[in-house]
């Protein structure tokens, strides 16, 4: 393992969330960039001329989103999103069996329960949504299942001109955690919410507008 992993992971168990790149430079919410480059401002520079920071970063996400010592998310706000094992052992604990909004994030759902982790190209194919006139369904589906935690990124896939993301559902991929959350209190998992959200009004906020709906 890098040093520069260990580091990350180590981070991200420690605020038990961090975003991979900041909101606009913001430091709320904490981000993984802001930890390992303090007081540097991030700028999507991916030319040779460039310091390579961003490119680093992104290859260091791509690592760290299937190692399963962290779990990967596009969960605030469909940004990029790490969370320690227990945080979102906690969040699966509080999970709600909602009524879905859209009948593609059953279908999705019930796609990843069948075979994870699958590429966002063999996901559209398999479900039937592919193709521009489909794409903001299958976006609203993919966001309603980041938000409720029933599905988390794993690595990505080369199968097209650029790498997506692959993805698959959190009760396979994390069988050990989604059983582990079936034995959590609802009290339990709201303390070790409360620690690890209580200094950002924003994630705060955010996860109860998504619990909310």
């Amino acid at each position: 393992m890098t040093s520069s992993k260990k580091k990350a992971i180590k981070l991200i168990n420690k605020f038990g969330i961090l975003l991979v790149f900041p909101v606009n430079n913001s430091t709320d919410p904490k981000s993984l960039w802001s930890q390992l480059y303090p007081n540097t401002q991030m700028k999507w520079e991916w030319d040779e001329g460039g310091d390579q920071k961003v490119f680093k970063m992104w290859n260091l996400m791509k690592e760290l989103s299937s190692c399963q010592e962290v779990v990967y998310s596009k969960w605030y706000r469909g940004r990029a999103t790490f969370f320690s094992r227990d945080l979102f052992t906690a969040f699966l604990a509080l999970k709600i069996q909602r009524k879905w909004s859209h009948k593609e994030s059953r279908q999705i759902l019930d796609e990843l329960k069948a075979n994870s982790p699958l590429s966002t190209k063999d996901l559209k194919k398999i479900t039937g949504l592919k193709g521009k006139l489909l794409e903001s369904l299958y976006n609203k589906a993919m966001k309603e299942l980041f938000e409720n935690f029933d599905i988390v990124g794993f690595g990505e896939v080369e199968d097209g001109a650029f790498p997506s993301l692959a993805v698959g559902a959190s009760e396979v991929l994390y069988e050990d955690l989604f059983n582990e959350a079936k034995n959590i209190s609802k009290e339990k998992a709201e303390i070790v919410i409360e620690q690890h959200m209580k200094n950002s009004s924003l994630l705060r906020k955010f996860y109860k507008k998504t619990r909310d709906k």
